[in-house]
């Protein structure tokens, strides 16, 4: 998991050390700049890249499946839940928010950075619900997951998405116990790896709607 990777990640300490890190899940690298290491002097960076790296290469899988699927005689096109419209401005709100957080925190407002990123963290629950919602309305129309090709990958795609979602959130969560403690420096960036997280699953969400529903 994401959290294994970054809670290896060493720490410095000391007048002369780089940008802090944190080991903590919530955490990120130091100020971001010329200074700042780049991904390959930055383990937490370098193992969440990775990690996303594979999250790609599995959704690859899964397109090409899909593609191939689609060319069948027994295809049958499915309409898009209208929820997953509202879904989508939900997903993207809550990334436009996380960055309104992270600025605030380079500016050292705590208080405003804490109140933007709860507003994501909410916006991203929405999400999930909004989730649930459309696939209560495909159910009311009779279709499930082995009513057909088409139903099958969406079932299939937007429950694994849902679930690397619900990951994110609770990195949230853990953020959100380190504006508790007050563990962040002034200027320090600590929201940058969470942020690249969530605005990864952003992107694949609108692939995933794309390729579902548009392409």
């Amino acid at each position: 998991m994401v959290t294994e990777v970054l809670e290896k990640r060493p720490s410095h300490s000391g007048p002369g050390a780089p940008g802090r890190g944190d080991d903590r899940p919530g955490g990120g690298s130091g100020p971001s700049g010329p200074g700042a290491p780049g991904i390959l002097g930055d383990p937490a960076l370098f193992g969440l890249v990775a990690f996303l790296g594979t999250v790609t290469m599995l959704f690859i899988g899964f397109t090409s499946a899909y593609i191939l699927r689609r060319a069948s005689a027994d295809w049958q096109p499915l309409a898009a839940p209208p929820v997953l419209w509202l879904n989508t401005a939900l997903l993207l709100a809550s990334s436009a928010g996380l960055e309104a957080a992270r600025r605030r925190l380079r500016g050292w407002d705590l208080a405003g950075s804490e109140r933007w990123l709860l507003a994501t963290g909410l916006l991203g629950l929405l999400f999930v619900a909004g989730q649930y919602v459309g696939w209560r309305q495909l159910a009311a129309r009779g279709i499930f997951l082995a009513t057909n090709p088409h139903s099958s990958f969406f079932y299939v795609l937007t429950a694994v998405h849902a679930l690397h979602l619900l990951g994110g959130l609770g990195w949230f969560v853990a953020a959100i116990r380190r504006f508790r403690r007050m563990a962040y420096l002034p200027g320090e960036d600590g929201l940058r790896l969470f942020a690249i997280y969530w605005h990864f699953l952003g992107g694949l969400w609108v692939y995933l709607l794309l390729l579902l529903f548009v392409l």
